[in-house]
């Protein structure tokens, strides 16, 4: 927490002394005038507070924050709050402000209550941690599969999947990925603020994608060279292996734990489970019909010869 006022230095140190802060260090206006934008970057980390700040040095101290790697969440009520609370990642502002300060920020206190921003962080984290889930289970399966179909397709004299089938497999793996907003979160990935990671996204689709491929190119050598499966058979078994493992990896990604020590949520859970268990049951079905999918039993128990 850092303290940012156009006060004295001694009204500062006053009040920080209240709030319990000890060895604190001030920055003051006429510093702030004296320093480069890159000296204040190196500095701004290390102040707990700036004192007799003239209103356009708010909004660079902010700024400064922001380069030096921080998420910056702005509190003020005053019209000179005005471009601070907009340059901040979250600007913070109470009812009793001014208008200007209000429409400027991105959340309005309508009690005098600083415990609901505690519970708002944590939400927000929590939130941001499952749409990464969502991100990396989302962009892997789908790079991974597209690599498997372009693949196949190369030395498969038919259609590795029917159009109908691919829709069915996308419908069938959103399901448990749906509810990924449920799910329980670690402690350790609402520790602190996060930021969109692009290249860590890359990096995980390309890998985890390629595994998923491999595991694909597998079981084409099986179903064709050892088992010498019809089109239909191979279709069925790959749909079945595709949706099944991807329905199950959700589980695994979820959490940079094993698995097993990281509890998911219930809807998650059972989600997961149905969409497995109608995936198994799915070729025996009259729907399953529709869809072209063969009986199991034909692939396993009567390969083709």
């Amino acid at each position: 927490m850092k303290i940012v006022t156009g006060d004295s230095r001694l009204v500062a140190a006053n009040l920080s002394h209240q709030l319990g802060l000890s060895d604190t260090r001030i920055i003051t206006g006429p510093d702030l005038h004296r320093m480069s934008d890159g000296a204040l970057i190196k500095h701004v980390v290390d102040a707990d507070i700036f004192a007799e700040i003239e209103p356009n040095q708010k909004e660079r101290i902010i700024v400064a924050l922001r380069k030096a790697g921080n998420v910056v969440g702005y509190m003020g009520d005053g019209i000179n709050d005005a471009s601070a609370l907009h340059a901040a990642d979250v600007g913070i502002s109470v009812e009793s402000a001014v208008d200007v300060a209000k429409e400027a920020a991105d959340i309005v206190l309508l009690e005098k209550d600083l415990s609901v921003l505690v519970q708002g962080v944590r939400e927000g984290r929590a939130t941001f941690a499952n749409t990464l889930k969502y991100v990396f289970m989302a962009t892997s399966a789908n790079f991974g599969n597209m690599f498997s179909m372009a693949g196949a397709s190369l030395f498969l004299s038919f259609l590795p999947l029917l159009p109908k089938q691919v829709l069915l497999t996308n419908l069938m793996t959103d399901l448990p990925e749906m509810t990924i907003a449920t799910d329980s979160v670690d402690k350790a990935m609402v520790a602190y603020p996060r930021r969109w990671d692009i290249k860590a996204i890359s990096k995980f689709m390309i890998t985890f994608g390629m595994v998923s491929s491999i595991f694909d190119y597998l079981t084409f050598g099986v179903l064709l060279l050892i088992l010498h499966s019809t089109p239909n058979q191979f279709r069925t078994a790959w749909f079945t292996e595709s949706v099944v493992s991807a329905s199950l990896i959700v589980l695994v990604i979820r959490s940079r734990k094993p698995f097993y020590r990281s509890k998911p949520s219930k809807y998650l859970s059972i989600t997961t489970l149905l969409v497995v268990i109608a995936t198994l049951v799915l070729p025996s079905t009259p729907l399953g019909q529709i869809v072209e999918l063969s009986h199991c039993q034909c692939l396993f128990i009567y390969p083709s010869r």
